[in-house]
């Protein structure tokens, strides 16, 4: 399963949400863009976004692991843990 992710590198500029508003908004709580759309990930606006980024945040990651519902398992602590979908990651994203 592949998954459109905005990391803590975010600065806010919003070209993402300038380029492709389908997959992408500003949180103005955080301050940062947010993915809100997991469909059609393979669009050029998504290629688009992703390129555009000034700080790297934005990227495809291919497998999301239980330890949190946005890590896609490139941090150190999370690196030994199974790279396979948590079973139910509507209840993960609520509970965070």
């Amino acid at each position: 399963m592949q998954k459109l992710v905005v990391d803590e590198k975010c600065i806010g500029c919003g070209a993402c949400c300038a380029i492709d508003s389908e997959h992408f908004d500003f949180d103005n709580n955080l301050g940062t863009s947010i993915v809100i759309s997991q469909e059609n990930l393979d669009t050029e606006p998504v290629k688009e976004a992703i390129d555009a980024c000034p700080v790297g945040a934005i990227y495809i990651a291919e497998a999301e692991c239980e330890n949190c519902p946005n890590c896609t398992c490139q941090k150190e602590e999370h690196k030994e843990v199974d790279n396979t979908e948590a079973e139910n990651t509507d209840e993960i994203l609520a509970t965070a």
